[in-house]
């Protein structure tokens, strides 16, 4: 019964997910924006909130709900961490999988250079940042408090430059455009500003309800398969709440929308690798644990990676194909 629920929060959430991402396409055309813009900022950040919410009511909720600090804790610190280590490894490999026969291994993979460079080195920045509050006493919270307050700052400094070069990216042809129409429309209803938030709002509500329901069942599971809730947490929960990214970003670089694809997941981890992370070093243990220290360190070598390769001339398909040999990696070794 547990693993029916999980499966069903799951569905939620992929419903969720793409009732949401519809709207936003939209709101991008309406709003004349650039690509980049929409995956790196509103499509990232509305995908992103399942894996937002799952943390927060992790930390604040079940532990308010069972009095389990330690356990909600646990949770809360294994959602924040392995969405980025999903969207870093995985989900970058799965796009690679995606297209693999259609461009071959040597094939190129062209998002629009500037803003793909902008998202990795806002995360690795960020993310060393995150490392280092790690190894910061819980004697001098100030130290971790101006650690996350940092990190904050850094992701508003990291909107505001994506959207400055929205409209250089709009006058060479990045423009948002809508692939499909919107949800509501179907119905009858027109596709204006007042319907495209109605369906932004449903979405949100079904992403709110699908990621509480979910985090319900972590903890049961844990016990059933016999390993800890911050493993299953660094693990399962990221599987599930990403979803909406892969699959969209798969949909994205199959249609030959490199940029949206790209930016939906880099995008992602900026927000995810900043606000969460901030919030994590303020309100729980935030330690070296093995399976914690393992994870950032794969994370960030998988983002480096690819600003590696792109420094070298650009991406090819077999490149995000190492980034899922990094995910497996992750597993031998904390699986071990």
């Amino acid at each position: 019964m547990v693993f029916f629920q999980l499966l069903l929060m799951l569905l939620v959430i992929l419903v969720a997910a793409e009732v949401f991402t519809n709207a936003l396409e939209h709101l991008g055309e309406r709003l004349g924006i650039s690509e980049g813009v929409t995956g790196s900022i509103f499509a990232a950040v509305g995908t992103a909130l399942p894996e937002t919410l799952v943390p927060l009511l992790a930390i604040f909720s079940y532990t308010s709900a069972t009095g389990n600090s330690h356990a909600g804790h646990d949770i809360g610190v294994g959602a924040i961490l392995g969405a980025p280590l999903m969207l870093a490894t995985l989900s970058i490999s799965l796009m690679a999988l995606s297209v693999l026969k259609r461009r071959g291994s040597t094939g190129h993979v062209r998002p629009e250079r500037t803003g793909l460079v902008r998202d990795l080195n806002f995360f690795i920045l960020a993310f060393v940042f995150a490392t280092v509050a790690m190894f910061v006493p819980h004697t001098e919270p100030l130290v971790r408090y101006g650690i996350s307050i940092l990190m904050i700052l850094i992701y508003f400094v990291y909107v505001l430059m994506t959207i400055k070069a929205s409209q250089a990216l709009v006058e060479d042809g990045h423009a948002t455009e809508a692939e499909d129409i919107m949800f509501l429309s179907r119905l009858g209803l027109p596709t204006n500003m007042p319907t495209i938030f109605v369906q932004l709002i449903l979405g949100l509500g079904l992403l709110i309800f699908g990621a509480k329901g979910f985090i319900n069942e972590v903890e049961t599971a844990a016990a059933i398969l016999g390993v800890s809730a911050l493993l299953l947490s660094l693990l399962i929960i990221p599987i599930a709440t990403e979803l909406p990214e892969k699959v969209n970003s798969i949909l994205w670089i199959r249609k030959g929308k490199d940029t949206l694809a790209f930016g939906n997941i880099t995008g992602a981890m900026v927000f995810q690798g900043t606000l969460l992370p901030a919030i994590g070093i303020m309100l729980t243990d935030w330690s070296p644990r093995l399976e914690v220290s393992w994870g950032i360190g794969i994370t960030l070598l998988a983002a480096v990676w690819l600003r590696y390769r792109i420094a070298q001339g650009g991406l090819l398909v077999w490149h995000l194909l190492v980034n899922g040999g990094l995910y497996l990696l992750y597993l031998a070794i904390v699986l071990h």
